[in-house]
């Protein structure tokens, strides 16, 4: 009697244990196991379709906005500067005296020019009376035109003008100064228009012409565009950089790009039709920094695709190669994927 109550009580305590050996070789199912609930619960994703467009093919390239033109105003020789009249700052026009130098050796030529013009017409009415040799009337006149010849030079080299329209950007004498041609008197830059070398990549010589159309923009001048347009292209490659200059100008009617100012200069080479994506649906893979998709296949079933991207338009990326039109691509719930799992599509 006392053997068969113990029988009865030891029983279930023998299941009880063979039960807790089989659970230590065997997780019970659970998230993230083989078996568990987590492993038959099918991913949810959101998809979209693959579509395309013309993208323009654009490149944005750094550069320093130039004057179009610089002179460097001073006489031919050392002088005392009698006049300044404009300071750095200043815009001069075409033609407008900038500074006068010392009149002395000016009004003694001019004198003497006087002078040969009155000596110059009494030989001329002798000579057509015979009454003067025709080589020492030819030699008068030729020492006159010589006189008039220095005077102009003179004259160009005392007062002062400017060639172009401009900035005056430099002035390095003041008033009284000897001028000793150490440096010049101004400098005067030209900004309508302002040019801009642009280093382009070799890759793109034959898609840049004279007359293309350019934007670019300044830090100096937040939010304006200025467009301008391919003067000249250099005929020779940058061995060491690889590249090549094409000169860009900028009309600036209103004179607001100045020589010195750093600018993004928007290059667009023409148009492809590629297919577009948003970029929810690029994924990078971690390590190797290459991008892939999931594509949705008929049977709901999802592939790993790599992918090429072009550019990044706002929230889209231009897709160069691995989707095509019309593709249904994984936007939402790729984190839970792998190759040819199936999933389930949320409208």
């Amino acid at each position: 009697m006392n053997c068969k109550i113990l029988f009865t009580l030891l029983a279930p305590l023998a299941v009880l244990s063979c039960g807790s050996r089989g659970g230590s070789q065997q997780p019970a199912g659970g998230p993230g196991f083989p078996g568990g609930p987590a492993a038959n619960v099918t991913p949810s994703v959101e998809v979209v379709s693959a579509t395309s467009r013309d993208v323009a093919e654009e490149s944005t390239y750094s550069s320093t906005v130039e004057a179009y033109a610089t002179n460097n105003i001073m006489p031919q020789t050392g002088a005392r500067i009698r006049k300044i009249n404009v300071e750095v700052g200043d815009y001069v026009v075409k033609g407008q005296v900038l500074a006068e130098m010392d009149r002395y050796q000016l009004e003694q030529l001019e004198l003497q020019i006087q002078n040969d013009e009155v000596e110059y017409a009494r030989l001329k009415g002798l000579y057509e009376e015979g009454g003067v040799s025709q080589s020492d009337f030819e030699a008068a006149e030729l020492g006159y035109k010589v006189r008039k010849t220095n005077y102009q030079n003179l004259l160009e080299n005392t007062i002062l003008r400017s060639p172009i329209n401009g900035f005056v950007t430099a002035r390095n004498f003041d008033k009284g100064d000897m001028f000793s041609m150490s440096a010049p008197l101004f400098t005067v830059q030209q900004v309508i228009p302002v040019k801009l070398l642009v280093g382009i990549s070799e890759s793109e010589y034959t898609k840049v012409k004279k007359g293309d159309t350019v934007s670019l923009t300044v830090d100096a001048l937040p939010g304006r565009t200025f467009t301008g347009k391919v003067n000249r292209l250099y005929p020779t490659i940058n061995a060491a950089t690889h590249t090549f200059n094409a000169e860009v100008l900028v009309q600036n009617a209103d004179r607001a790009l100045r020589p010195g100012m750093f600018a993004r200069v928007k290059v667009v080479f023409g148009t492809n039709h590629r297919v577009v994506l948003p970029d929810q649906c690029i994924v990078k893979q971690e390590g190797t920094g290459q991008k892939f998709v999931y594509l949705l296949n008929l049977d709901n079933t999802v592939s790993y695709v790599p992918v090429t991207l072009g550019r990044h338009i706002g929230t889209e990326y231009e897709v160069i190669d691995g989707v095509n039109e019309g593709d249904t691509v994984v936007r939402k719930g790729q984190s839970t994927l792998k190759d040819g799992i199936k999933v389930l599509v949320i409208e």
